[in-house]
């Protein structure tokens, strides 16, 4: 992982931007760059009220970064059923959660050392 890319952080302003057009709530970035144990540079964690919303913000998610940055796509989770949406793009993970999912596993609880940063809601 290249921690202190400039690309890395273009990524995250993307997603946050593909997440705030979508709507999503509470939308976070865990800076996971100083953790020993980080298994990415950073998280971008929203969430949403229905699997219709979670299924909409993951797939601008996808689209914007496809258009706008030259990262690919590594993996991603939970299409299916749209409760909790993961885009693996290496240094960059992307949660998409049903509120009750969010609350429920808690993500930010669990790397409660990573430098989390509220992004203002545009609406």
């Amino acid at each position: 992982m290249n921690f202190n890319n400039e690309s890395t952080l273009v990524l995250v302003d993307t997603v946050i931007e593909a997440m705030k057009e979508k709507k999503g709530n509470s939308i976070v970035s865990l800076d996971m760059r100083h953790l020993d144990n980080a298994i990415c540079s950073f998280f971008v964690i929203a969430d949403a009220q229905s699997s219709t919303q979670v299924d909409a913000i993951a797939s601008y998610v996808e689209e914007l970064v496809k258009k706008q940055t030259q990262d690919r796509l590594l993996k991603r989770f939970g299409y299916q059923h749209a409760n909790w949406v993961l885009l693996d793009y290496g240094d960059v993970v992307v949660h998409v959660f049903q509120t009750e999912h969010r609350e429920f596993y808690q993500l930010e609880e669990l790397w409660a050392d990573a430098k989390a940063t509220a992004i203002e809601e545009a609406y």
